[in-house]
């Protein structure tokens, strides 16, 4: 099993979601978060001046996914979460050693 933690755009979210449920992956995690990556925040101008916004709101996607299935949500999430734009996100993959399910104690896929 794998985890797939995608960081992305909060405009691309409900398509994302979509798509993922759409191909039979409804199990996810969504936070609200703020980060920054190469493009070290932006500077916007207000009436007063311009300033400076160091942390951008993005929104973190996590899921616990069998690894045959790894491949197809990678794509989905690139397809729907890129615009070629710096600020689009990255996927970080990590190995999963179980899951259980706390209502009926099933474990390993079965659980996902």
């Amino acid at each position: 099993m794998k985890k797939v933690e995608a960081i992305i755009r909060p405009e691309k979210l409900e398509e994302l979601r979509e798509a993922l449920d759409a191909k039979g992956f409804h199990g996810m995690t969504v936070t609200e978060v703020k980060g920054r990556g190469k493009q070290k925040g932006i500077t916007l101008e207000w009436r007063v001046g311009e300033y400076r916004v160091e942390f951008m709101p993005k929104i973190k996607l996590e899921m616990v996914i069998e690894e045959k299935n790894l491949s197809t949500v990678i794509e989905i999430i690139t397809s729907i979460c890129s615009t070629g734009s710096m600020g689009d996100g990255k996927i970080f993959i990590s190995p999963i050693e179980e899951v259980i399910r706390i209502s009926s104690k099933e474990q390993g896929p079965k659980a996902l």
